[in-house]
């Protein structure tokens, strides 16, 4: 990941994100445990320096591979598909276009794999079982392959039906990992479910307005999957319950700027030291924001930090509401005490109270 850091702290704005999109990218790959090769990292520095395009990567990665056909060992394979799924990862997240529904799911999936699995964005029809290290080496009970379809859309339409305006950031935020967790547990497909899901839960996430800490995926991706794993996983008879405390850890890092320690071993079924979720935020913080804002809220608050004297016209277009919603909601923050209006309405101005805490 050190390839790109020169990028994301001194570059201009547009390199700043190539290249937080290619940590991702190539970040996702840790799932499966695929690095991919030099002559890829080379090539995304190319673009993220603008002198090719996306499209002008995927070709050469093509070509790259098509000189390699005389070695077809295993190394060489995954290798292939760590770097031709980075670089179609990059283009699915640079690309701002999204529905949510399971179509929007699966095409994610053939996008990423075509080529690479002959069933690339097809439904398995087949039961599985994957022998998982942070279970020493048991499996998650995954869907059965004849409910695939039905179980997907369910879950989907039971997602639709959730009204986020109407719970505080903190109930959106867990609500929001369990849809995902639980998406990731039907396992749609024979392999690559979960750089689909995590693709598809960032794409998910930026449309709600949320700004995505890619160095999360980029660094812990191997954490993201045992947590959905952990999320997953019962075995009563051993006292084991599935819990997720630790996607929690991780969604709080990658939406709320927490700093909870993200390790792997503690999600191992017999760790022994595993004690009881501890933040890094300090005891001044306690009273969050996330306890006392919706969804909406939050997203109007961090606006105005940096947006001081913005008009309601232009909260408005920045959330994707109408005025009257946000009239409504500015008002809701200043009952709560939680914003002010400073200088009247022609020269005024917001100001966030210091009850409001910024992760």
């Amino acid at each position: 990941m050190n390839d790109f850091e020169a990028y994301i702290r001194q570059g201009e704005p547009s390199q700043k994100e190539k290249a937080q999109i290619w940590q991702t990218a190539i970040g996702l790959q840790d799932v499966d445990r695929l690095k991919p090769s030099e002559y890829l990292l080379k090539t995304a520095k190319e673009n993220i320096e603008n002198k090719i395009t996306i499209g002008e990567v995927q070709q050469r990665i093509d070509s790259y591979y098509k000189q390699q056909s005389n070695r077809r060992d295993i190394e060489t394979k995954r290798t292939e598909e760590a770097d031709k799924v980075s670089v179609r990862i990059t283009e699915i997240l640079s690309n701002n276009t999204f529905l949510f529904s399971p179509l929007e799911y699966i095409e994610i999936h053939r996008r990423l794999f075509t080529g690479i699995y002959k069933f690339a964005g097809k439904i398995r029809d087949y039961n599985i079982t994957k022998n998982e290290w942070v279970l020493n080496g048991k499996s998650v009970l995954y869907s059965d392959y004849m409910l695939l379809r039905q179980t997907l859309d369910y879950d989907f339409a039971q997602e639709k039906q959730v009204d986020y305006g109407q719970v505080d950031l903190l109930q959106s935020i867990q609500h929001i990992a369990k849809f995902i967790s639980e998406l990731w547990q039907i396992h749609v497909f024979g392999e690559g479910n979960t750089r689909t899901t995590a693709v598809f839960a960032i794409k998910y996430l930026r449309s709600f307005g949320f700004e995505i800490d890619n160095t999360l995926f980029a660094e812990h991706s191997w954490y993201f999957r045992n947590a959905l794993v952990r999320a997953n996983y019962n075995d009563l008879k051993n006292n084991i319950k599935a819990t997720t405390e630790y996607l929690m850890r991780f969604f709080g890092n990658l939406l709320l700027g927490e700093n909870n320690i993200l390790k792997n071993r503690e999600m191992l079924v017999d760790w022994q030291n595993d004690s009881e979720f501890q933040s890094a935020t300090t005891k001044e913080n306690e009273v969050s924001k996330s306890n006392i804002c919706t969804l909406e809220e939050h997203f109007v608050l961090e606006f105005l930090k940096n947006n001081p004297k913005a008009t309601q016209k232009e909260i408005a277009v920045h959330i994707r509401k109408s005025e009257r919603t946000v009239k409504t909601i500015t008002a809701g923050l200043q009952t709560k005490r939680l914003l002010e209006r400073k200088n009247g309405k022609r020269n005024g101005f917001w100001e966030i109270i210091n009850l409001y805490r910024s992760h």
